[in-house]
């Protein structure tokens, strides 16, 4: 069954699910294909979609994974396949995939800092990618409380690494200022520090997406409450990185509540947390039909959400 396929982590598992989502993407790629004219720039386009999933999929394995973000299972892998799944729509847009992309590379630097090798350099990092992702997205920038809060957590709490994300944070400014300069549109670079234009508060509540996301929120909740009391009653490196996860996912509900850019891209913030989250709170569920049941509505929704936007 499901679940005791799940509650391992080998390399086969990580091909079976990413041949999952191969499956899906293959046939959403169709559906919209029939929708829009098929020609050679639309297949060119899926294939580079494709090569930037395969990338999301690799790194979000890898930093649960190499920081022990569960237990050996393939659980918040699972969920975090099925919820890309569910906001193909949302994922099938450039600017979205790679904005994503990238805050998945920040978070691995966060999430890193539980070892305490290379600790400047991961914070420097951290510090760089937050600024490419402020060039991109302004409003991103509130994702850099999340790395004073790992400096807390993890215990690396000093002058030096309190500073280095801010001089990593710099050159990627630097540099987009000077382009701007070059082309006298320095309005581009001025542009990134005005938050005035922030719309009411809420969640982009546009098809699906929408119910979606309370569905996300409901089992992100049920698996806070299942999993904290066993996680926080032990003083070790799961505790710190749970700490975490709950920031982590605390800044995305804000930040999706009150981004100025609310077209959807603002619930992809939610998707790794989450992920992690829920897996961990199923981790916790004793009963194995119970687990099956989950994974099967799951799995369900995957080949069902994507098409009725």
């Amino acid at each position: 069954m499901l679940s005791n396929f799940l509650s391992k982590s080998k390399p086969i598992n990580f091909i079976v699910i990413f041949g999952l989502f191969f499956f899906v993407f293959v046939a959403f790629t169709v559906h919209s294909f029939l929708n829009y004219q098929f020609n050679l720039n639309t297949c060119l386009k899926s294939v580079g979609f494709l090569t930037l999933f395969s990338v999301l999929f690799f790194f979000f394995n890898f930093i649960i994974s190499k920081n022990q973000l569960t237990f050996d299972n393939s659980y918040a892998y699972f969920i975090f396949t099925i919820l890309s799944c569910c906001f193909f729509e949302i994922l099938f847009d450039y600017e979205n995939l790679v904005i994503y992309t990238i805050q998945i590379f920040f978070l691995r630097k966060i999430y890193s800092l539980k070892s305490s090798k290379n600790t400047l350099q991961k914070l420097f990092d951290a510090g760089l990618w937050m600024g490419i992702l402020f060039i991109l997205q302004p409003f991103t920038i509130i994702f850099s409380v999340l790395i004073y809060a790992a400096i807390i957590f993890f215990k690396k709490l000093n002058l030096n690494n309190l500073c280095i994300p801010i001089i990593g944070f710099i050159p990627p400014l630097l540099l987009f200022f000077t382009h701007a300069f070059w082309f006298d549109e320095t309005y581009l670079f001025t542009n990134l520090f005005y938050f005035d234009n922030l719309k009411s508060i809420g969640f982009y509540n546009e098809g699906i997406s929408f119910w979606v996301t309370i569905v996300l929120l409901f089992f992100t909740l049920l698996g806070i409450v299942l999993k904290s009391p066993k996680a926080l009653s032990i003083n070790n490196s799961f505790k710190r990185s749970w700490q975490v996860l709950i920031v982590n996912i605390s800044i995305a509900i804000i930040f999706a509540l009150l981004t100025p850019k609310k077209n959807g891209s603002e619930l992809l913030f939610l998707l790794f947390p989450a992920s992690v989250i829920i897996g961990n709170g199923v981790e916790v569920i004793q009963k194995t039909l119970l687990k099956n049941i989950l994974f099967l509505l799951f799995l369900i929704s995957c080949f069902i959400v994507p098409f009725i936007f």
